[in-house]
């Protein structure tokens, strides 16, 4: 398609957001917890209303509040937080950076600026603008030049390569530029944060059918109480956000 100069601009800051999102989040995985980060990368479900409150000078719904506790109490069961145990180091950090600038990214679709813009258009300026941003940081960390051959050495790993660029990124990436206007961005946020239910749900059989083709030990996970609480403490915020209880009138 001929991408028009707004595309070009909303893809390039969704890239930017997006790309610098993913660096902070993937650096402070080295320095924290797996269940930590995956926690407070969710902080965005607050951060949004708390930034759509601050703009239009009003304060969220009752319901809005409702959602936010009860998806972060889902999370925290997930991911099995103990707020005793919780510190505030460079992982932390630099996940609640990430998490910040993934606001920035949900908050940006729904900008006015860009409401003519054309979804593929713009999510093909997007993907290359991102891939852009991490390939100075992959050429830098990299140990030599043979560590990118060897990446792709094994065909499990071009494999899963595929389809994480097939459906995590480009399918998802796709779906979130077209239909994510038709919520509001705190809507959208929330919603987002069933991402942790989804994972816990596919564990439980994907592990085994990806470890025969891979050739590797990977069990399934096991349904528990937690995911079961988790998540439909997750679910029951999103259910709730979509229903006339608690409506503002207007």
């Amino acid at each position: 398609c001929s991408v028009r100069r707004l595309e070009v601009e909303q893809g390039i800051v969704l890239a930017l957001f997006g790309g610098l999102g993913i660096l902070c989040q993937m650096d402070g995985l080295a320095y924290t917890s797996a269940s930590t980060s995956a926690f407070l990368t969710q902080g965005y479900c607050l951060f949004i209303p708390l930034w759509v409150a601050l703009v239009n000078r009003r304060w969220p719904t009752v319901k809005v509040f409702l959602s936010i506790a009860l998806v972060l109490a889902g999370i925290g069961v997930l991911a099995e937080i103990r707020m005793h145990s919780m510190k505030l180091g460079r992982g932390e950090i630099e996940t609640l950076i990430a998490s910040l600038l993934f606001t920035g990214q949900i908050l940006s679709l729904e900008h006015p600026r860009y409401a003519a813009n054309r979804p593929m258009c713009l999510t093909v300026v997007m993907l290359l603008g991102t891939a852009l941003v991490a390939t100075p940081l992959a050429c830098v960390t990299a140990p030599s030049a043979a560590a990118w051959v060897q990446a792709y050495a094994s065909p499990a790993a071009v494999g899963f390569l595929a389809m994480i660029t097939l459906f995590c990124t480009l399918a998802a990436f796709t779906i979130m530029n077209t239909w994510q206007h038709c919520v509001t961005a705190t809507e959208a946020g929330l919603i987002y944060c069933a991402e942790p239910v989804f994972a816990s749900c596919m564990a439980l059989f994907l592990p085994e059918i990806f470890s025969h083709w891979a050739g590797i030990s990977y069990a399934n996970e096991q349904l528990t109480v937690r995911l079961l609480i988790g998540g439909g403490l997750i679910t029951l915020a999103n259910v709730l956000l979509q229903s006339r209880w608690l409506k503002r009138e207007t």
